[in-house]
Parts: C-alpha cells; sequence; structure tokens
C-alpha cells in the first residue's frame, strides 16, 4: 500500500508484549530481540505527543503456556506498562478484535489509523493487523517493533524465526496495511506530518 503520514485520530496498538515471551525455553528461538525496546521507545514519544494508546494482552486458554491467566508471564512487559488512562483488551484467540470491545473503542473515540507492533508477528499481530484493514483502519505494521519465534511445518521443516517473519510482513504489506519503522513514526510525530 502507498506509505502516507499519521492521521491527527491514530491510536498506537501494542499486542500481547508481556513478560512470558521471555522463557525462550518454551517459545523457541526467535528474531529481532530489540522488538520491545523499540516498542518502548516509540511509546514514549507517542505519550509526549498526547495521543492515544491502547493493549491487547493475550490470556491462554493453555495451562503450561506462560501468558496463562495464573502465572506472572501474563503481566504486560514492564518496559510498556499501561498508564490508568490506556485501556487493554484481553482476549484468548490470535485477533485484538474478537471477543474483546477493542473496534467499538476505536469508533468512540474517533481513530481511523492504527500503529502496530508486538508478538508474534506470525500470529496475533498478523492477524489483528488484516483484521484492522478489513475493518476499513488505514493499518500501519512496524516491522522493528515486532518479533517471532522459528515455526515447525507439517512435514517436519523448521522455519526460522527471521523467514516468518519476513513472510507476515510481506503479507499485510501486499494489501492490508502499511509497513513502516519505529523511526519512520518517531520522524512524523516530530514533524507532526498528517493525511493529507
Amino acid at each position: 500500500m502507498e506509505r502516507r503520514g499519521l492521521s491527527p485520530h491514530a491510536a498506537l496498538l501494542l499486542i500481547d508484549i508481556q513478560q512470558g515471551f521471555d522463557d525462550h525455553a518454551y517459545w523457541g528461538p526467535r528474531n529481532n530481540p530489540d522488538a520491545e525496546h523499540r516498542a518502548a521507545r516509540l511509546l514514549a514519544a507517542w505519550r509526549e505527543a498526547g495521543r492515544p494508546v491502547v493493549y491487547a494482552q493475550h490470556l491462554s486458554v493453555n495451562p503450561a503456556s506462560p501468558l496463562y491467566p495464573s502465572k506472572p508471564g501474563v503481566a504486560i512487559n514492564r518496559l510498556i506498562t499501561p498508564l490508568a488512562t490506556e485501556p487493554v483488551f484481553q482476549k484468548s484467540v490470535n485477533s485484538a478484535f474478537i471477543g474483546t470491545d477493542l473496534e467499538s473503542w476505536l469508533r468512540e473515540h474517533q481513530v481511523d489509523q492504527l500503529i502496530i507492533a508486538g508478538l508474534t508477528t506470525n500470529q496475533c499481530v498478523e492477524t489483528t493487523t488484516r483484521m484492522a484493514g478489513n475493518l476499513g483502519f488505514d493499518a500501519i505494521l512496524l516491522e522493528d517493533a515486532c518479533a517471532c519465534n522459528d515455526l515447525t511445518g507439517p512435514d517436519g521443516t523448521v522455519w526460522p524465526a527471521a523467514t516468518i517473519h519476513a513472510m507476515s510482513i510481506a503479507n499485510v504489506h501486499a494489501e492490508f496495511g502499511t509497513v513502516m519503522t519505529t523511526q519512520d513514526v518517531i520522524s512524523m510525530l516530530e514533524t507532526k506530518s498528517t493525511i493529507n
């Protein structure tokens, strides 16, 4: 999709950046180890600009998962701890729009553009970004503020996280949204760039 500027009604959506994803023994190798730090850097700039922030938090239905509600890993990563005024939408499926009031909240607050970062690229991030585009939001996916893990295919092939990440980014950019970096968005904030 064509690269666009920031809408005056844009919101930052941080998806499943939770402490449990630090459990590499459970999830396996991943790419982009700085994703959470980049998200935190953008969050600071976004808050300074006085723009809205929303969170998605995954509550796994699998008792073995570090994201299971009774486990400490379900907590949102300390790097991006929500403020009391920033809503957190809890989910148990891939899309942050399913079973939550996210869409209603966005419509109520006249949000027309979503800046999206989080974990994991090929699961909840890609699914939510695709759905955001389908619902008519201008979705901007931050490729350097997302990450994923190695994935084993049905034939036993182990696909490296970097490959999975790259394909998810390509899938989104082809039709469902625009791909940018955190610095792209920070630069637009600094110049107060908006959609024409």
